[in-house]
């Protein structure tokens, strides 16, 4: 009589990508040999996909990988990921792990699971990142409304704040065949919308000698695919060409996520970044003129060593006149290893805080205008399969969080909505217009 079967949960922290990437992973694990389910149940494994973005992101790894150590003694613990990759030390003297695994090894989770003793010292496999590091083909599936495709990953671009290059390696890609093998997948499983995922997604190509465009051009001929989002691009990177491409296909969403950082000159400097906030305006405005209606966010860094109030508040000035749609916003992270870490003078953290709370509160102010600015009009929704107090929700194809009444068969579709206003949970309310 075969033995039964171990219970496997999975944990993902941080980005698109990481989604993308415990997806993929967890689909590598025998089905034979394990069950998988939802991390919130009983489980006799549970794997932690970690981030290690900021020092925010290294707190909530741990508090995580404690969490499942308290609910399950019992269970054995694996911690994989950019934070196992960066800090395996700190994660092998967390009592109850069992096993870590960095950035390249988690692909290879499964001989790691053949035997599940609890164990006095945690296994650790976290190799140091070199410039000849393998492409893992990744995307996410279990939502049947979207999957986060990986089309890059590492990066080369040494800003003086990040640890991604150290997480992840050089920027590397695979081609544009191998990709649109991956999302004829995707399609084959009823998914309706790709969103493409990576490190530095503008990047795609550097390896191949292909361009962005090219792929983008491709994936819009995959039948069944009705959507494509892009996720993050560097204003560097964020041609005409592609901001064109995106405006004349229907299949491509007009929404962008552009990292600016910072919004005065001087500090995006010392964070060594490959513009300045002229070339991001005039992105934006490049964006507006072809697509009005074009969601566009940003990231911002608040509190960088060296930041005065002066160049805050012209950093400020500076966000508060583009017309984006939303604000992604952090008080700078000290991380270990990055030149930044050693700049002086140091904001201080309550300052940091503070200047936060001043540029979110920029952003809620700029969505509320957008959703303002799209009441009344007409979009079209991907509808998810949630339902919650009598509503289904999704998301326009400019980024807006819309809630409609429940509708049989409604869920996993897409519908045609007139916008009708904010409602009171924040988000936009609508009515089917067909």
């Amino acid at each position: 009589m075969p033995a039964p079967k171990k219970k496997i949960a999975f944990h993902t922290l941080g980005c698109k990508l990481n989604f993308a990437e415990t997806s993929t992973i967890a689909r590598s694990v025998p089905p034979e040999l394990f069950t998988r389910v939802n991390p919130d149940e009983e489980a006799d494994i549970y794997v932690i996909n970690t981030c290690s973005v900021t020092d925010a992101a290294d707190r909530k790894c741990r508090q995580a990988i404690k969490k499942f150590i308290h609910r399950s003694p019992g269970a054995f613990i694996a911690v994989v990921g950019c934070y196992a990759q960066l800090q395996p030390q700190d994660i092998a003297n967390i009592p109850g792990v069992d096993l870590v695994l960095g950035s390249n090894e988690k692909f290879d989770i499964s001989k790691f699971l053949t035997e599940l003793s609890k164990k006095k010292r945690p296994e650790v496999h976290s190799e140091i990142i070199s410039g000849e590091d393998p492409f893992h083909t990744s995307w996410s599936m279990g939502d049947r409304t979207r999957s986060f495709l990986k089309i890059q990953d590492g990066c080369d671009y040494g800003c003086s704040y990040c640890t991604i290059p150290m997480a992840r390696g050089k920027s590397r890609n695979p081609s544009i065949s191998i990709i649109a093998d991956e999302a004829r997948k995707i399609a084959e499983n009823g998914i309706r919308e790709i969103v493409l995922t990576g490190v530095n997604t503008g990047d795609f190509g550097k390896t191949t000698g292909e361009s962005f465009t090219d792929l983008l051009g491709r994936l819009v001929e995959t039948d069944g695919i009705e959507r494509i989002r892009l996720s993050s691009v560097e204003p560097n990177l964020l041609t005409d060409e592609l901001i064109g491409f995106v405006s004349e296909n229907r299949k491509m969403l007009p929404h962008f996520h552009i990292p600016l950082q910072s919004g005065s000159d001087r500090i995006l400097r010392l964070m060594r970044r490959r513009y300045r906030r002229e070339l991001f305006a005039d992105r934006v405005y490049r964006i507006k003129e072809s697509m009005p209606l074009a969601g566009i966010g940003a990231d911002i860094i608040a509190g960088f060593p060296g930041e005065t109030d002066e160049d805050f508040e012209d950093a400020a000035g500076f966000i508060d006149s583009l017309p984006v749609t939303y604000l992604h916003v952090f008080p700078y992270s000290e991380r270990p290893g990055t030149p930044a870490e050693s700049m002086d003078p140091k904001v201080d953290p309550g300052i940091r805080d503070k200047r936060r709370k001043v540029l979110s509160k920029i952003g809620e102010i700029k969505h509320m205008e957008f959703q303002n600015i799209n009441t009344g009009t007409e979009n079209e929704v991907l509808f998810e399969k949630e339902k919650y107090h009598g509503l289904l929700s999704g998301f326009t194809g400019n980024y807006l969080r819309v809630e409609s009444p429940w509708q049989t068969g409604l869920s996993g579709r897409i519908a045609k909505v007139r916008l009708t206003g904010i409602s009171g949970s924040g988000n936009m309310s609508a009515e089917l217009a067909d």
